[in-house]
């Protein structure tokens, strides 16, 4: 089984930056896609970035220019840097990971972190 611990989460003003990070442990195999979502009260859980293990990336627009994703592939990281925040940025923010992990067999997952919150004040 595979367990994924965000942190970097906080409280910061409109401008400001905040990195997130999220660490996969386990009899990891392998990891092939690594994410962020978030999440505000009364709406869906939305993807505002991923990468892939080959560092293929995508982004919400509404964060493009803005957000920047990275992983360590070493140490089954990934990393969310966020500059220029938004009042609109709140959430709580959801690390994803998916592949493959050992218990005897190779068995597929995909993991959720526990959720971290980001506040940016206007």
């Amino acid at each position: 089984q595979v367990r994924l611990v965000e942190s970097g989460g906080g409280l910061v003003q409109a401008g400001g930056s905040l990195r997130l990070s999220c660490a996969a442990s386990g009899s990891i195999f392998s990891i092939n896609t690594m994410g962020w979502y978030r999440q505000v009260p009364g709406k869906q859980r939305e993807l505002v970035s991923a990468i892939t293990s080959g560092g293929s990336t995508n982004y919400a627009d509404s964060v493009k220019g803005r957000f920047t994703i990275s992983r360590d592939n070493a140490k089954n990281t990934v990393y969310l840097q966020m500059n220029s925040l938004k009042p609109e940025d709140t959430a709580v923010y959801y690390c994803y990971a998916d592949g493959k992990y050992y218990s005897g067999r190779y068995v597929p997952f995909g993991s959720w972190g526990q959720g971290t919150q980001v506040t940016v004040s206007s």
